[in-house]
């Protein structure tokens, strides 16, 4: 429950609940953890912490997890429901990214970066992990999660970024004129493609922006942002 998004309580009372005895269903944690809410339940099936109780996906899970919060009375309260699996489809890998940065703040799964590398490649664009290796002065177009956006007042409105794909950190450096003719797209996206110069001086790797654009790649860990 580290990572997971719920409140204090609830997840104290999960883990009280599991150490007594394992779960044996999504009805059973209902049951056995009053203190969960419905939300706190749905989210735990939306990020897939409910599959191994019945080997199932997540959409069955959200499905089991509906029904499970819906009160039966006390003549059926201690009866176990029949689990049947939902009538949905399974999660896309974009819907399992989505959830998996709502509940958790972070992908579970492969990066965002991952499931495009065959078409950055295509675009030219240059992994984290080899910038270390090209020399200093060499035009190179990267893209990745914005995870930083800073402004430092000692700056003179130059702007740093911290972006990340699934082999690592990169960081870009705009003027302040780039910024201000791209400030909705620096801003408002998650996401960003970079054309611009390789800085590779004593081991301090970084890439002056010539050009930027947003890049579509889905659902992203919230940055933290000078703004």
């Amino acid at each position: 429950m580290r990572w997971v998004r719920l409140r204090q309580p609830a997840a104290e009372a999960i883990v009280r609940a599991r150490a007594e005895q394992p779960f044996t269903s999504i009805d059973d944690v209902a049951r056995r953890v009053p203190e969960l809410r419905k939300d706190e339940l749905n989210m735990l099936a939306e990020i897939g912490a409910l599959n191994a109780l019945r080997q199932i996906h997540r959409r069955d899970a959200l499905w089991m997890a509906q029904r499970a919060v819906r009160p039966a009375g006390p003549l059926l309260d201690r009866l176990e429901a029949i689990e049947a699996n939902s009538p949905l489809a399974r999660m896309t890998t974009e819907e399992r990214m989505a959830a998996d940065f709502y509940g958790t703040g972070m992908t579970i799964g492969r990066h965002p970066m991952a499931y495009r590398r065959a078409e950055m490649q295509a675009l030219g664009v240059t992994p984290a992990a080899r910038l270390a290796h090209l020399p200093d002065g060499r035009l190179v177009r990267i893209a990745g999660s914005v995870i930083v956006r800073q402004r430092p007042g000692t700056a003179k409105g130059f702007v740093f970024l911290s972006m990340e794909d699934e082999t690592g950190v990169m960081n870009a450096i705009l003027t302040p004129d780039l910024f201000e003719r791209n400030k909705l797209v620096v801003v408002g996206n998650s996401f960003l493609l970079i054309d611009g110069v390789l800085q590779n001086q004593d081991g301090v790797i970084s890439v002056k922006a010539g050009r930027v654009a947003a890049l579509a790649a889905g659902a992203a860990a919230e940055a933290h942002n000078f703004h």
